[in-house]
This record gives structure tokens, C-alpha cells and sequence, in this order.
């Protein structure tokens, strides 16, 4: 399946992200945009059936393991003396004013 994009496309994209694009400029983005359309073509095409993902790039090569530190509270509840110069505070919670009707 090959996808590429028209200088209408780019306009319309250009129109939604409220850019406003000379027209050189949308001719380069158009050749890059379909260019990356291209590269994406040809990673499809690539036959993957069997192969694995890997978690992690450099788990191809080596053994990696993930150094998760352990799950433990390690900072003290400060939330009283965070809450302290707060103008508004209930049952531990910030209060703000209402700012949508």
C-alpha cells in the first residue's frame, strides 16, 4: 500500500495546524512529508512474521534488565507545611475559585 500526500493535502494539514505556508515552503514539506510516507512503505514490506519485539533496542545484543529501584515510600508526608501559605485549603486539598460557569 503506497500513501502519498498532494499539495491539497498539505494545504488542508496547514489549514487544521492554522500555518500559513508560502508556497515553497509547502513544496519542500510535501517532499519530505512523501518521503516519509516512502520510508514507512518500505519498514512495512519487511517481512516480520516470527521475529519477536524487543523491549528494548540493545536487548538484540546483550541481556538487559530494567534497574527499577524498589517500591518504597522514601520522602516524608510534608503536605501540611506544603498546604501552609495556600489561600484555601479543606480536608487536605487545595481549594481554587471556580473558574468555569
Amino acid at each position: 500500500m503506497k500513501m502519498s500526500l498532494t499539495s491539497t493535502d498539505i494545504e488542508r494539514i496547514a489549514n487544521l495546524a492554522q500555518l500559513e505556508l508560502h508556497p515553497a515552503e509547502r513544496a519542500r514539506i510535501l517532499t519530505q512529508m512523501n518521503g516519509f510516507f516512502e520510508i514507512v512503505g518500505k519498514m512495512r514490506a519487511v517481512d516480520t512474521t516470527g521475529i519477536e519485539p524487543l523491549a528494548h533496542p540493545l536487548a538484540a545484543i546483550d541481556d538487559v534488565s530494567l534497574r527499577l529501584r524498589e517500591d518504597r515510600v522514601s520522602e516524608p508526608n510534608n503536605r501540611a507545611a506544603n498546604q501552609r501559605n495556600a489561600p484555601a485549603v479543606e480536608n487536605g486539598l487545595f481549594l481554587v475559585p471556580k473558574v468555569i460557569e
